[in-house]
Parts: C-alpha cells; sequence; structure tokens
C-alpha cells in the first residue's frame, strides 16, 4: 500500500479564488462574464506581428536574466517620459514574468519572520498569500469605506519598528480611484524618517481618466528612493495572457530583487520581450489608452444609469464599481456574493464581490464589473441588468 506524505501547507487558509468561482458559474449560466479582470478583444496586429518577426529572426533561447537590453531601455525612457523620473536601464530596471510574480519576488527579496508589511484593504487577493509565505505579518490597513482613499491616520498608527514594506495599488483595483498628488506628498511625509519599503503597484498606470493623471511614487525623489515600482504590458496591451511585466526601482534594492527573480523565474519570453521593445517605439497606443477605456466607461455607466445601481466613481482601471443598497427586496439584502451569484443564475451578468478583497470579508453592498469588454458584450449585459 502506497501513501502520499502529509504536510503542513504554507497557505492554510488559501482556497479556489473568487475568480475563478464566478467564471465557473458564468459558464455554466451562459452569463455575461463582467467578474475577472481581461478583456475579450485582441490586441494590436502589430504587436503579434513583432512577436512573430521576432520568432522568425531566431530570437528563441534564454535572455538577460534582467531582461533583453532594447526592452529594458524602452522601458526607462518610457517612465522618463512620463514622470521626469531617470532609472538606468542596466542596473534599475528588471523584465518580469508578470506583475503577480514581481509583487511576489519584492516581497520575498525584502521580508521574512519577525517583519510586517502593511496591505490597504481591499486588494488585489495575491498580496496577502505572498507575505504569508515569507513568514513575514500582513498588517491591515482599511482603506476608508465608500471612497476607497487612504486613511494616513490609521496607516500612522499601523507602522511599528517591525515594518518593512508597504504594498500600495493607485490606480486603485477594486475600486478605480487613483491616488492624489496630495495623497503622494503625505505618504512621502509619512515614511519619510522610516526605514518602510513601498511595493508600488501600478499596473493600471495608463488608465486614468481626464482630467486626473497617474500619480506615481517615482515622481517623488524621497518615495522613489524606497520602492519596487510594478507595472504590467499584459493590462496595458490587452494581452494579459503574455505574462509580461517589470520592475524599475533603485540600484540597490533592484541588486536585492534580482538575487530572487533569477531562481524564482530567471528570464521571461525571449520573442516576446523583442516584440515589445519594438512596439514601445511609438508611444501612441499607451497614451490613447485612457481615452480609449473612458468611452468604454462612459458607455456602460450611462446604461447603467438606467438602473437602480448606485455608481460609485471610477477615476481610472477599467473596473466599475456599484452598491446594490438602493435594489428592491430581497436582492438588497442579500450579501454581496450571494448577489453576485443570483446575478449569474438569474439576470446572466457575472460580477465580483468587494469583500473578496478583504480577510475580515467586509460587506458594504458593492460589487465590481469589468468593462474591458466589446461594446457589444458591455451593451449584451446592459441589456440584461435592466431588468433590474
Amino acid at each position: 500500500m502506497t501513501t502520499t506524505p502529509v504536510f503542513p501547507s504554507r497557505l492554510p487558509n488559501v482556497g479556489t479564488t473568487i475568480f475563478t468561482v464566478m467564471s465557473a458559474l458564468a459558464t455554466e449560466h451562459q452569463a455575461v462574464n463582467l467578474g475577472q479582470g481581461f478583456p475579450d478583444f485582441d490586441c494590436d496586429p502589430k504587436l503579434v506581428d513583432g512577436v512573430n518577426n521576432a520568432m522568425r529572426e531566431g530570437l528563441n533561447q534564454y535572455p538577460p536574466m534582467t531582461g533583453v537590453p532594447v526592452l529594458r531601455e524602452a522601458i526607462a525612457a518610457k517612465i522618463l517620459a512620463q514622470t521626469g523620473r531617470a532609472y538606468d536601464a542596466g542596473s534599475e530596471i528588471t523584465v518580469t514574468a508578470g506583475a503577480t510574480q514581481a509583487i511576489l519576488t519584492a516581497i520575498l527579496c525584502c521580508a521574512g519572520p519577525g517583519d510586517e508589511v502593511i496591505v490597504l484593504e481591499p486588494c488585489y487577493d495575491s498580496y496577502v498569500p505572498n507575505i504569508e509565505l515569507t513568514g513575514a505579518t500582513v498588517v491591515r490597513v482599511p482603506l476608508t469605506p465608500g471612497t476607497f482613499r487612504p486613511d494616513f491616520d490609521k496607516i500612522a498608527a499601523a507602522l511599528s519598528p517591525r515594518t518593512r514594506a508597504m504594498v500600495i495599488n493607485s490606480p486603485h483595483n477594486p475600486s478605480g480611484t487613483v491616488w492624489s498628488p496630495a495623497d503622494m506628498q503625505r505618504l512621502d511625509e509619512l515614511l519619510a524618517p522610516t526605514n518602510v519599503l513601498v511595493i508600488s503597484d501600478e499596473v493600471y498606470e495608463h488608465m486614468v481618466f481626464a482630467p486626473l493623471r497617474h500619480e506615481s511614487v517615482a515622481r517623488l525623489p524621497g518615495l522613489a528612493a524606497r520602492s519596487f515600482i510594478v507595472s504590467s504590458f499584459g493590462k496595458t496591451f490587452h494581452v494579459t495572457g503574455w505574462k509580461i511585466g517589470y520592475v524599475a526601482a533603485p540600484a540597490a534594492l533592484t541588486a536585492e530583487f534580482r538575487k530572487v527573480h533569477q531562481f524564482n523565474v530567471f528570464t521571461v519570453n525571449t520573442p516576446m520581450q523583442h516584440g515589445l521593445a519594438r512596439y514601445l517605439q511609438d508611444p501612441a497606443p499607451y497614451i490613447n489608452l485612457p481615452a480609449f477605456y473612458a468611452a468604454k466607461r462612459d458607455l456602460f455607466r450611462q446604461g447603467l444609469a438606467s438602473t437602480k445601481f448606485r455608481l460609485l466613481p471610477c477615476e481610472g482601471t477599467y473596473f466599475q464599481c456599484v452598491a446594490i443598497d438602493g435594489l428592491g427586496v430581497p436582492e438588497r439584502d442579500l450579501s454581496e456574493a450571494d448577489f453576485c451569484q443570483w446575478l449569474t443564475r438569474e439576470i446572466g451578468v457575472a460580477a465580483i464581490p468587494l469583500s473578496a478583497f478583504y480577510g475580515n470579508g467586509f460587506d458594504q453592498k458593492v460589487v465590481r464589473f469589468c468593462f474591458a469588454k466589446k461594446d457589444e458584450t458591455l451593451r449584451a449585459a446592459l441589456a440584461r441588468l435592466a431588468k433590474l
């Protein structure tokens, strides 16, 4: 008789994610899936051509561990143009296997048992497991309910001599809130007397709607000096399945980041790196992205205005949050999670409960839709939601 050895789980509290659950339910009920955050439209054919050409040119073997130089140079040039901050392509830019790997690697390289890492809830669901894998302690600080803006008094109260790092995210998933210049300045002042590192998740950097702009930590010298900036080509260029991102950080931080990166990924898909480098020579695709998604946001919000949903502001990302407390009984009395299941089964549209982004399942009667979809997909969803 054979047996499989039993061992203690590194993540005993982790199960199937809400995104997997809701996507499966959407498929089962043939619902319009506005739950998981990915586009249902194709990327620019020029980007695919760039990758195909790189493959045909024989660029198919291992690239440098840090990323191909031409792509790192293009990233540095883009950051300089967008923020005014100069990063050295050789020692301060690293290409990663997506933003999720970048965040995990940043946390692994700087935190361990005895340390604390602050997260601001609601937050992307990888942050907490990443921290737990290091043996560090997660310190959860809530964003202000309803507005999802940072509460700096609560952040200050959470700082301790054991605080090693803090994870921030703007534009914010799931709420669509964008940090202001004053927010960034306040964070800079708060952390100035500390040794706390910042892991700044900026994957939606090119989805900030006028008149606002993206306030990267790179814009402030004090924050830039202590920060790992994480971004994603998958989000920016509609290729989430490619799993390519990057990290920009001062040379000393990058050296530690690369020590971990070389052993948990080593390197990233070669022809895609070359294809992206060529595509980045024209900044128009990411410069025009805010207007592209603003049009989809406006279409979706206009349609939702005729329902009983209460629309929350959407300053960035491709997510629209709505409050369900104005709906009729009994739907308004359901939990967020139960409402999303009901909406998928009975109305035929899938959404995500915001409670899934809180460690304690905080329920404020708010759900999230993704509008990174074809206009016809959004119109089909709106036609079904009009029944509410």
